[in-house]
């Protein structure tokens, strides 16, 4: 007997364990399947393979290039652990019936895509700049659980966005530093196994369950805090304010109608209030009163009126226009980064102890020149204007934008030069720096500047140009009138 109760008092204990485990939040984010703790859906397990794969080898890659890389790494590895828990989510519940209701399920996804690309725009001037780039072009591809019908070619259509930055990473590591061309491969790896895990279990959209309980109405991230308590109501109306005079008040339109109809009403009688005028008060039979004015204006203040039209004359109103703050130039070497800012009328900058992993970031310069002695990494010009710059080599790119009216001379090499949303830049080559690509966007007056002897041969970079379709493709040509 005694062993009998003993099996009893095991049972009730094994019931209560199993209770406190289904009343849990794992329930509400799809931790148990079928009631059982741990048993994932088989598309969530290929995606924990995905994370431990690809995605664990581009957070090995990143953290072994450090700085901003690392960074931003460990910004999409939140994103993803994010997107997880709303697969895991979805792989136990049926799809919100309202699409509002499914928004605020993707509102912290959407939160952590947003974080990764505003760390980009806040560090324009990074060396790493390409890294960032690639990164936060193609992030958006995890959305691809709110695409409807193939989110696959969405996917893809990321990835090539990626590309384009992480060629040039290529371009500049390839043959310097292999840890780079790593992390392009682990990095594109990403999305290249997320298309063919979408391919595999969602290819014609996100797979909710079919026999699972309503989504809950927001997502449970992991190490999120918990949710506050709404709220309490509102207290409830005041009573309605008590009136001294309760007798109906006409409003003032219908009591100023109703006057208008009565003093019409009185016929000839109403001519009975006007006041006679002798000929020596009419204007158009006495002209001198026609300069004085109505009496009217003469009983206000004479005084008053001339002394505000003297003043109007003499001291009229002025307006203070509101002056843009003013920053203090910098010069000044930020880790490896050299600030150029807020330069103004500067002639004699020279920035000559450089390295080859530095970049040089020229933000907001005007009427200034600045040289660059030595070989760095990459120079970006932001925002300027008549601003002149002579650099010697870079290994990587030249980028200006959002410019007008600059010039570029290059005393070495370089690659590329980049000329974005500017208006008006002349770039001058040297010997060495012939075979160098110039790639230009939403740009005019642009120059390219060939030495010819002791001289140089100015060329006209095309504005206009012209596509037309040949059978197959669109075909784009420089118009003859843009040169």
């Amino acid at each position: 007997m005694e062993g009998l109760v003993e099996r009893l008092e095991q049972a009730v204990i094994r019931l209560e364990e199993v209770s406190v485990k289904l009343q849990g939040p794992g329930l509400a984010n799809g931790d148990m399947v079928n009631g059982i703790n741990g048993a994932l859906s088989e598309w969530m397990q290929a995606f924990d393979r995905l994370l431990k794969g690809p995605v664990a080898d581009y957070l090995k890659n990143s953290r072994a290039i450090g700085d901003d890389v690392a960074q931003h790494a460990e910004m999409v590895n939140s994103a993803l652990q994010v997107e997880r828990a709303f697969l895991n989510m979805a792989s136990t519940h049926q799809e919100p019936a309202q699409q509002t209701e499914l928004a605020d399920l993707l509102r912290p996804l959407s939160e952590k895509i947003q974080e990764v690309q505003s760390f980009r725009e806040k560090n324009r001037g990074s060396a790493l700049f390409n890294h960032l780039s690639a990164v936060s072009e193609s992030i958006p591809a995890l959305g691809w659980v709110a695409v409807g019908q193939k989110p696959g070619p969405y996917v893809k259509e990321m990835n090539d966005a990626a590309i384009f930055y992480t060629n040039r990473v290529l371009k500049d590591y390839k043959d310097s530093d292999a840890r780079h061309v790593d992390w392009v491969r682990s990095y594109l790896g990403i999305w290249t196994e997320m298309q063919a895990f979408i391919k595999q279990h969602h290819a014609t959209g996100l797979a909710w369950s079919k026999d699972g309980p309503m989504a809950p109405a927001s997502l449970s991230v992991p190490g999120s805090p918990a949710s506050c308590p709404p709220p309490p109501p509102p207290p409830p109306p005041g009573p309605p304010p008590v009136f001294l005079d309760e007798a109906p008040k006409q409003d003032a339109p219908a009591a100023q109608r109703s006057a208008l109809f009565a003093q019409l009403n009185q016929g000839e009688a109403i001519t009975k209030g006007l006041k006679h005028v002798s000929d020596e008060h009419k204007t158009h039979k006495n002209p001198g009163l026609r300069s004085q004015g109505s009496p009217q204006q003469q009983q206000a203040s004479p005084a008053k009126s001339k002394g505000k039209k003297k003043q109007n004359k003499k001291h009229p109103p002025v307006q203070t226009p509101v002056q843009p703050p003013v920053h203090p130039p910098v010069l000044e070497l930020e880790g490896k980064k050299w600030r150029v800012e807020y330069q103004e009328q500067a002639h004699d900058l020279v920035i000559d102890e450089t390295e080859l992993k530095q970049v040089v970031y020229i933000f907001s310069c005007n009427h200034s020149t600045i040289q660059v002695k030595g070989k760095v990494n990459s120079i970006i010009m932001d925002n300027c204007k008549k601003l002149g710059l002579v650099f010697d080599n870079a290994v990587g790119i030249v980028e200006v934008i959002n410019s007008k009216d600059v010039k570029l001379q290059v005393m070495g090499k370089v690659p590329t030069i980049s000329i974005n949303k500017t208006e008006g830049c002349h770039v001058y080559l040297s010997e060495e720096a012939l075979n160098c690509e110039i790639v230009s966007a939403k740009s005019s007056e642009m120059n390219i500047l060939i030495p010819q002897g002791d001289d140089y041969k100015e060329l006209p970079v095309p504005e206009q140009f012209k596509t037309v379709w040949d059978g197959s493709k669109l075909a784009t040509e420089p118009t003859e009138i843009a040169g």
